[in-house]
C-alpha cells in the first residue's frame, strides 16, 4: 500500500518507520530527521490519487475535521472524525460518554465559573485534579494534594492566563491512587483490538517532580501486568466505549488511546485520547512483528476481522526523550545537536526524531521543539534495553539537554 502519515513528531517518525516495514510510506509535513518528509498537504497528496490509506497522528487535525474531509474525498482514513475526536477535544465530553458507558472512573465535575469549581473541590477528599477542558498539548493537567495549589489552577485556567481558551472550562476530578498505564485500542467502530500496555512518565524531573510534560520516556511490556490484562480492557471499556458512541451516531474508526489508573478496586479510566501517545506507543509499534499497516486499513474499512491478530516480538522496549533546556515552560531552539550518528550505532538502538530542524548553515540537524529527539533501546529484557537507551542518550549533546535518569527503573 501507499501510506500517508500526517504529523511532524517523534510518533509519526516511529510510525512510518513500522509501517516502511511492509509499505510505501510518506510523512506530512514530518521534519528534518524523517525519510520521506513532505511539505505537500495530505488533501493535495490523495487528490493526485494512489494513496491507499491515510494515518493522522496527531489530535489538532482530528479534532479540526481532517479525517472527515479525506473520507468525503473517498479516502481510506484510520482516525475518527471530528465528532469522535471530541472525546480528546473535550474532557468534559469524554467523562459524560464514559459515565453514559458505565465505565469505572474518577467522580468529576465540569466547570466554567471559578466559584462553583473550588465550591466543589471542597467535596473531594484529595488529591485533586484539575484539567483543561481543550486541547493543551498534553500538559493541561494538574494533580497535586496542595488545595491552595488547585484553587489557584482552577482561577489561572478559566481566567485564560494559564492556556487561553483550551481552559475557558475545566474538569475537576477525584485524585486516584495507583500505577499508571497506557493502552492502545486499534477500533473500527464495533470491535477493538488491545496493543500491549504500556506506561509513560508525565514529570519532567527524575522521582515523577516537576511540571507535567507531553511524556518523558516509556517502557513496554510492564512485569505488573497481568495475563489476560488488555482482553479485559476491550470488553470493560473499549466495547462499552463504543457501544455508545454507536448510540450518538459516532462510527468510530481509530485508536482510542486509554490511560488508567490500577487501583486497589480495579483499572479506572483517566482519560481517552483519540490518536497514538506519543512517546507511549512507541516502544509497543516498534515491537510488532506482524503488518501494522494491515491492521489500521481494515480498521479504516470497519472491519477488523478481517485482519490478523497482531502479534510482538518477545524482547523489551525503554524509550528517553531528550528535551531542550527550558522545556516544558519556555524551550530554547536552534542548538547544534553532536552525537546522533554515535548514538544510532548503539546495538538495539532506534532514534526517533521529534523538534528538530536542518541548520542554515552546514545542514546539521539543530533543536527545533522542546521534545527534541526519542531514544529507543531494545533488548532481551527491561535492563538491557534501559542501559542500551541510557548509553546511546548519553552520546548526544546540545547546550542545555536534559532527560529523566529514571526511565524503566526498579
Amino acid at each position: 500500500m501507499k501510506i500517508v502519515v500526517v504529523g511532524s513528531g517523534g510518533r509519526e517518525h516511529a510510525l512510518a518507520d513500522v509501517l516502511a516495514r511492509h509499505h510505501e510510506v510518506t510523512v506530512t509535513p514530518g521534519n528534518a530527521g524523517i525519510a520521506n518528509s513532505t511539505d505537500v498537504t495530505a488533501e493535495e497528496l490523495v487528490a493526485g490519487g494512489g494513496v491507499d490509506l491515510v494515518v493522522v497522528g496527531p489530535e489538532a487535525p482530528l479534532v479540526d475535521g481532517l479525517a472527515d474531509r479525506l473520507r468525503a474525498a473517498g479516502v481510506r482514513v484510520f482516525g475518527p472524525g471530528a465528532d469522535g475526536a471530541r472525546l480528546e477535544g473535550s474532557k468534559e465530553f469524554m467523562k459524560e460518554v464514559a459515565s453514559a458507558a458505565g465505565l469505572p472512573t474518577a467522580r468529576y465535575g465540569a466547570f466554567d465559573d471559578p466559584d462553583e469549581a473550588i465550591a466543589f473541590l471542597g467535596t473531594l477528599p484529595g488529591p485533586w485534579v484539575v484539567k483543561t477542558d481543550g486541547l493543551a498539548a498534553g500538559k493541561g493537567v494538574l494533580v497535586t494534594e496542595d488545595l491552595t495549589a488547585a484553587e489557584s489552577d482552577v482561577r489561572d485556567k478559566l481566567s485564560g492566563d494559564a492556556f487561553g481558551d483550551a481552559g475557558r472550562k475545566v474538569v475537576v476530578e477525584e485524585g486516584l491512587s495507583g500505577p499508571e498505564v497506557s493502552v492502545f485500542l486499534v477500533c473500527d467502530g464495533t470491535t477493538a483490538v488491545a496493543l500491549p500496555a504500556a506506561q509513560d512518565f508525565k514529570r519532567v524531573g527524575d522521582g515523577d517532580t516537576g511540571p507535567n510534560t507531553g511524556g518523558m520516556g516509556a517502557w513496554c511490556p510492564l512485569p505488573f501486568i497481568s495475563d489476560g490484562f488488555e482482553a479485559e480492557i476491550v470488553e470493560t471499556f473499549a466495547e462499552p466505549t463504543l457501544a455508545e458512541l454507536r448510540r450518538r451516531g459516532i462510527d468510530y474508526r481509530g485508536v482510542l488511546y486509554a490511560g488508567f489508573m490500577l487501583t486497589d478496586d480495579g483499572p479506572k479510566l483517566l482519560e481517552y485520547n483519540v490518536r497514538f501517545g506519543d512517546p507511549d506507543s512507541q516502544p509497543v509499534l516498534v515491537r510488532m512483528t506482524s503488518d501494522l499497516g494491515a491492521l489500521l486499513a481494515a480498521a479504516a474499512d470497519g472491519d477488523l476481522a478481517s485482519a490478523p491478530a497482531p502479534t510482538f516480538a518477545d524482547d523489551a522496549a525503554v524509550l528517553v526523550v531528550a528535551a531542550s533546556e527550558g522545556y516544558p515552560i519556555a524551550p530554547r531552539t536552534g542548538d547544534r545537536i553532536d552525537g546522533l550518528d554515535e548514538s544510532r550505532g548503539v546495538e538495539g538502538v532506534t532514534v526517533f526524531c521529534a523538534g528538530v530542524k536542518r541548520g542554515s548553515d552546514d545542514g546539521t540537524l539543530e533543536t527545533a521543539g522542546g521534545r527534541v529527539l526519542n531514544v529507543l533501546g531494545r533488548g532481551p529484557d527491561v535492563a538491557t534495553a534501559r542501559a542500551r537507551a541510557y548509553e546511546a542518550t548519553a552520546r548526544i549533546s546540545w547546550p542545555g539537554m536534559h532527560y529523566r535518569h529514571d526511565i524503566a527503573g526498579s
